[in-house]
């Protein structure tokens, strides 16, 4: 395997995990890492060695998404509602779980230029010129959105905390 395919491999797993996080839906997620990745290994001759390749790729995923987005948008999909089972999983304890549903449910509330750039910072531990870079937008432009999407999670996590939870043997 070639450097850039290695270097490409241990990207994966980042990608994977922001489009999850994006998208909400493993399949949606799954699709779009593997559209970004045959998109950066058709253009691998475009890649300049010696730079961000985590930087290109989650730009080329954003341009990925940016468009399926449009799409969709003027072509609905139209899906059967048998084509959807019930899937059985064990559940979490209580408390995690609560708090992970609080947590779901504010970013899910944030729009969506304030999440993307929250989901790259918190997520994926990108640094700020590198959100900057692949989402197109400049650094001040990040900053101020991710100000805006801490302070919102932060509201709407103390708003629903109401009466914590005890534990009782």
């Amino acid at each position: 395997m070639s450097r850039f395919g290695t270097e490409l491999e241990v990207q994966i797993a980042s990608l994977r995990r922001y489009a999850r996080a994006l998208l909400r839906d493993r399949n949606d997620a799954d699709d779009l890492v593997q559209e970004s990745l045959a998109r950066a290994l058709s253009r691998a001759d475009r890649f300049k060695p010696g730079t961000n390749l985590r930087a290109w790729l989650f730009t080329i995923m954003h341009n990925v998404h940016v468009n399926q987005v449009r799409q969709k948008i003027s072509r609905p999909d139209e899906v059967p509602v048998e084509d959807y089972e019930m899937r059985l999983v064990t559940p979490a304890r209580q408390e995690t779980s609560i708090e992970l549903r609080d947590m779901s449910r504010a970013l899910a509330e944030l729009p969506e230029e304030q999440r993307r750039v929250l989901l790259l910072v918190a997520l994926e531990g990108l640094k700020y010129d590198e959100v900057a870079a692949v989402l197109q937008i400049p650094i001040g432009t990040v900053m101020s959105r991710l100000s805006r999407a801490r302070e919102a999670v932060r509201i709407k996590l103390a708003n629903e905390g109401g009466v914590p939870l005890r534990r009782v043997k």
